[in-house]
This record gives structure tokens, C-alpha cells and sequence, in this order.
């Protein structure tokens, strides 16, 4: 199992909010540059980066410090909110982006979006997103019965779709990743929802998925490799340093690179 750091970004600020409510952000110090160096220096491979702006008012609106973190070409780049159109992932990948995350479109078009992961049925330029290019982010707030039910437009507005059914409109072999956050346990440093990601690996074994949500520590993360995703995103508990470097250096692929912070020389 693969361990993504994730840095999510409001108003150009690295932040964490709980459990997606916008008016409980705490803002953290570090510039989002010197977290990408903290997690490179990790042995991080991946990083994950959230525009909560764009998540929410539907118009990437971190782009500028999106690009400028990207053109540094010193990590491989996960980046989502605000994604609504071929245009913005196109522009995404052209600076740095190696994986697009598509949320609500995901939910509410996902005619469009299989269309945008499904080379064979588009022409010319789209034809080189592909599943490998994209993730889908499927977050969820579990019902009174159990039952994981898909939010949209920066977990803000809910849905009568779940999860599975979320999955099911697309068709067999179009999507590659999916990233699912359990909303309740975000930011909520509790544990992440060990049963949801089994359920998940127990109906659809194909797909690659992301857990998202609760990590608090080491055993966290071997549980989850234990169940057998493909990668813990995790932001509170790495901001914090929760984890050392040594409980962190089984999930880096890395993690021979020395811990440094400091500023790469320029030519």
C-alpha cells in the first residue's frame, strides 16, 4: 500500500477542515512548498492536493500555487477540486498534473466523464486522458441504515447515490481509481472506516482504491494495507507529524531519500 500525503488549500494557505465543514478550518504554517519538500524529503512519491475553494464554488481557484508546486516536477501530483470540464483537466495535465481527481462531475455527468476516460469513444486531444489519468473521488456520508451516500460541491450538498451505484453508471473497465472518503472521519484523527474499504475491495476487487479519512497513526495504515487498498491519502496526521519517519517508511517508495526540508539550489 502506497501512503499520499494530501495538502488541502483554501485562499492559497495550506488548511485542514473537519469533517468538511468549512467553518471549522484550522490553518496550519507551513507554505505549501515547504510541506511538498517535508514529504519529499519522507520519500513521499505522490502528493495529493485539494482546491476546497474550487471543491466548493465549482472554478479552480488555487490554480496559480497548483502550477507553481507542480513545475517543480519534484513529486508526482494528484490534484482535484473544481474540476467541472475536459478544459481544466487538459490544463492540469499540461502543467504537471500526473492524475486528475473528478468528484462532482463524476456524480452528476458521468456520461461526460466516461467519455473523458474511455479514449476509444472521443477524438483528437481527449483521447490521451485515459482511466490511468483520472481519479474518481467518491466521498460519503454513511445513512441511518449503513449505507454510504455520495455528497457533492465540497461535500456541501448530499445525494440519494451511493456509493456502489456511483461506480455502476460507469462502465466496466473505464475507471482505474477511485479515491472514497468517509466525510465523518475526516480530519477527525479517529480511525479510518476499516468496514466501508472492505465492503469496497469486496464488490469491486478491480478498481484501485484510495482510503481517505481518520488516519491517526501507524497501525492505522497497516490496517488498511492489511484490507488491501492501493493508498491511504492522509493530511492531519502527517501535518501534525503524528507518525514518524520510521512507521512511515514501509508506504514510501522514497523513503531511502533523506528527511530534509530545505530548499532545493537553483540553477
Amino acid at each position: 500500500m502506497l501512503l499520499i500525503p494530501a495538502i488541502d488549500l483554501r485562499h492559497g494557505r495550506c488548511v485542514r477542515l473537519r469533517q468538511g465543514d468549512f467553518s471549522a478550518e484550522t490553518r496550519y504554517q507551513p507554505e505549501p512548498h515547504e510541506l511538498l519538500l517535508r514529504y519529499r524529503g519522507l520519500g513521499a512519491s505522490w502528493l495529493h492536493v485539494v482546491d476546497l475553494d474550487g471543491a466548493k464554488d465549482g472554478v479552480l481557484a488555487n490554480r496559480t500555487v497548483i502550477v507553481a508546486l507542480a513545475s517543480q516536477r519534484a513529486i508526482r501530483f494528484q490534484v482535484g477540486g473544481g474540476v467541472r470540464s475536459a478544459a481544466v483537466i487538459d490544463d492540469l495535465l499540461r502543467h504537471g498534473g500526473e492524475r486528475v481527481v473528478l468528484g462532482s462531475a463524476a456524480v452528476e455527468r458521468p456520461r461526460t466523464v466516461a467519455s473523458w476516460l474511455a479514449p476509444e469513444e472521443v477524438a483528437g486531444w481527449l483521447a490521451r486522458f485515459g482511466a490511468e489519468r483520472i481519479c474518481l473521488a467518491l466521498d460519503v456520508r454513511m445513512d441511518s441504515g449503513g449505507m454510504p451516500r455520495v455528497r457533492t460541491r465540497g461535500w456541501t450538498e448530499g445525494t440519494a447515490v451511493n456509493l456502489w451505484e456511483a461506480i455502476g453508471r460507469f462502465p466496466s473497465g473505464a475507471v482505474q481509481h477511485v479515491l472514497c472518503t468517509d466525510i465523518a472521519r475526516d480530519g477527525a484523527l479517529s480511525g479510518p472506516n476499516l468496514e466501508l474499504y472492505r465492503s469496497a475491495l469486496s464488490r469491486c476487487p478491480q478498481l484501485a482504491w484510495q482510503a481517505s479519512g481518520g488516519v491517526r497513526n501507524a497501525a492505522d495504515l497497516r490496517a488498511l494495507a492489511r484490507i488491501g487498498v492501493a493508498a491511504a491519502v492522509s493530511g492531519k496526521a502527517l501535518l501534525e507529524e503524528r507518525i514518524t519517519p520510521e512507521e512511515l517508511r514501509p508506504f514510501l517508495p522514497d523513503a531511502s531519500f533523506p528527511a530534509s526540508t530545505s530548499a532545493p539550489a537553483r540553477s
